[in-house]
Order: structure tokens, then sequence, then C-alpha cells
């Protein structure tokens, strides 16, 4: 007798996506956020990047964002998801997962991704332009707070890289991606 199970596929996104582009490649993100820049060039602006997991029966979604946020004036922003078919219920493991694919991301604005966006405020600088390179950690350093022990291994991964790290309480674009891996994956019905 056939039984009918789910099966959850190993998927790790290397597009983006948002609510009115599908498949944008690195390049066209850079781009986007480029005009975004552009549009305001004496703005100040935080590019987060951030990532939040949730697990699900028979499976943990992973959600990476970058925001562009022109602060006061609104954000541009794109996604990518990596779903892993097994359960992860390890803070530690969990943390380190969310630490290291916003990393993989982060990576990819290297110093001639960053050069291109500085370049473009550089001249209003003095009228008080700035854009700041943010990873958003899903972790509190609270004294209740399961991730406090690990906090400062992400934080040194993030710092090496040369960017700021930020962690609850001003990690706040977490809470985009966090809306985002609260819906399941949608899985396949296979007959087993």
């Amino acid at each position: 007798m056939k039984r009918k199970t789910r099966q959850y596929p190993f998927i790790h996104e290397t597009t983006f996506r948002n609510t009115t582009e599908q498949d944008l490649e690195f390049s066209d993100v850079l781009n986007r956020i480029s005009r975004f820049v552009t549009a305001d060039p004496r703005g100040v602006y935080d590019l987060v990047i951030t990532t939040d997991a949730q697990t699900h029966p028979g499976h943990t979604k992973f959600v990476s964002y970058i925001v562009v946020y022109r602060v006061g004036k609104g954000a541009w922003l794109c996604s990518r998801q990596v779903i892993l078919p097994r359960e992860i219920y390890s803070v530690q493991e969990k943390l380190s997962l969310e630490t290291s694919f916003s990393q993989e991301i982060a990576a990819q604005f290297g110093y001639e991704e960053r050069a291109v966006l500085e370049n473009i405020i550089l001249p209003h600088m003095e009228q008080g332009a700035d854009i700041r390179f943010i990873v958003d950690i899903d972790g509190g350093s609270g004294p209740k707070n399961k991730t406090a022990a690990y906090l400062a291994e992400m934080v040194g991964r993030i710092e090496a890289m040369g960017l700021i790290a930020r962690v609850k309480p001003e990690s706040v674009m977490v809470s985009i991606a966090d809306r985002e891996t609260k819906k399941p994956y949608p899985f396949k019905v296979v007959s087993i």
C-alpha cells in the first residue's frame, strides 16, 4: 500500500525578488540599489542584510533580505530563501546558519560594489549624505535570550568582514524577514 508523505526539496536560491520583480541577479540588485540612492544622493542610507529562520514540520525555512533604507524617507528591498529539508531546533545551529546566509550575501558587496554606492553620495557628504553597510543578527543579549551565548561569535564574524553588526533591539530589519518565514514552504505530496 502506498503512503503519501511530504517531500521537501533542498532549495538555495541565488536570485532575488520583491513585490514587483522576480529572478533578480545580484548585478540587477546592485543596479536597483544604485538607482534608489541616485534618486536622492544627499540622503542617509543604511544598507542592511538580514536573515531569519523558522522551523516547520519537515523543513526549516530561511529568508534573507537586502534592505536599502533611506533614513526617514522609504526603502527598497528584495529577498531570497533557502529551504533545508530538515527541522532545526538547535538555537546555535539556526543562528549560525542565519549569520552564514547573511554573510554569503554581504560578501557580494565587495570593494568595487561598495565604491559604486559610496561614489554616488561622495559629492554630498559635507551636506550629511552617508551610507552604512550593516548586517542585522536575529539575536539578543538579554539574560533570558537563548541566543546570548552565541552573539559574540556572530558579531565577530560580521565585523571581520568590515561591516557593522547589529543585534536586538537595534536589529530592526529582522522583523521583515520574520514575517516571511512564518509561512511554510509549499510542499509536494508524493507516494511512497
